[in-house]
């Protein structure tokens, strides 16, 4: 059952983890290469191998597992499938493009969720018939939440650190703090990697499901993980320099006790999130934690213009990606 179109969502299912790789890679190396702790090319090998570590770690994928229900299996095509990972692509290189920190998750999500929906209406079906209320209101509501406990967080562990290291030396104190970042930084891009290559690996075993290669409830082939997390590590190794550049000095400036605190914070958000099975969106959690460590200063440190524009593209990520899918969708209707 292995068919001509079944190959091409696996190959774009990949670019899209790949895509998702170098557009995400600012969420780990970002406050990393700001404060000068490595070079931009040794942070992005550094984060791209603990990308990849996770396959060795994880083996519960509890994400993969959300991602794959998001659209009721009833109105799962092949076409469902293509047209979703086309939207996700092409919003993910709009928005590096333009050097945006939007949601690859989201994209992904949106997509998926909008080519459904077009092919209920295809169908003459309720629209929302199409798509499992409970996961995508659960991530609706993480759009919002995501970012705000990473903010808490971050500003605690800011506020906690500055109080434990009052009375130390500041020459002493930045030099372990540059060492720590590269803890945290290893720490955030692990969560990264488990977080955001298992959002694939649901895309993938719903398409593996759909040609009736495995059924529905059978256990996830080894090759569909190794892949994604490959794919995502090598993405990350590209790098995405324009959101780099606004992920670690545009928002608020970023010093290595601030960078381990918004590291620190956002993988702690990623790893609760994880274990409920939560598909969050690493670029809005990281943001949230740089934010939350600017405040810790001021108000006023940080860019609130800046960061108005990276909020209202987070709140467009996901019906623009449905409505791309759906405008593709109806495209490889006639071509396909």
């Amino acid at each position: 059952m292995i068919t001509p179109v079944l190959i091409v969502v696996v190959c774009l299912a990949l670019i899209f983890d790949y895509t998702n790789g170098f557009h995400d890679a600012a969420n780990s190396i970002a406050t990393i290469v700001s404060t000068k702790v490595l070079t931009p090319f040794q942070a992005v090998m550094w984060a791209a191998a603990f990308n990849f570590l996770v396959y060795f770690f994880v083996k519960d994928h509890k994400v993969a597992n959300t991602v794959s229900k998001i659209v009721q299996e009833h109105f799962v095509t092949m076409n469902v499938i293509l047209a979703g990972l086309i939207a996700a692509i092409t919003w993910n290189l709009i928005t590096w493009w333009f050097g945006i920190p939007s949601s690859s998750s989201h994209t992904l999500i949106g997509g998926f969720a909008g080519a459904g929906i077009t092919n209920a209406l295809y169908m003459g079906s309720n629209a929302l018939s199409a798509v499992n209320t409970h996961y995508i209101l659960t991530i609706l509501a993480y759009i919002v939440l995501a970012p705000f406990i990473g903010l808490v967080v971050a500003y605690t562990v800011t506020i906690i650190i500055l109080h434990i290291c009052k009375n130390a030396r500041p020459s002493v104190a930045e030099r372990w703090f540059k060492r720590l970042q590269l803890v945290s930084s290893a720490a955030l891009s692990f969560a990264h990697g488990g977080n955001d290559a298992q959002k694939v690996m649901g895309i993938l075993y719903v398409a593996i499901v759909t040609s009736h290669i495995v059924k529905a409830g059978a256990p996830m082939p080894n090759w569909i993980p190794l892949a994604c997390y490959s794919a995502i590590a090598l993405g990350t190794m590209s790098g995405g320099w324009k959101i780099v550049r606004t992920m670690g000095s545009r928002i608020t400036k970023i010093t290595p006790l601030e960078g381990v605190s918004a590291e620190t914070a956002a993988a702690i958000t990623l790893f609760f999130t994880q274990q409920f099975g939560i598909p969050v969106s690493t670029t809005h959690t990281t943001t949230g934690a740089i934010v939350g460590v600017g405040l810790t200063k001021r108000l006023s440190a940080v860019r609130w213009g800046l960061t108005i524009n990276i909020i209202w593209a987070w709140i467009i990520t996901i019906p623009i990606s449905a409505l791309i899918a759906a405008g593709v969708f109806a495209v490889l209707r006639i071509v396909l």
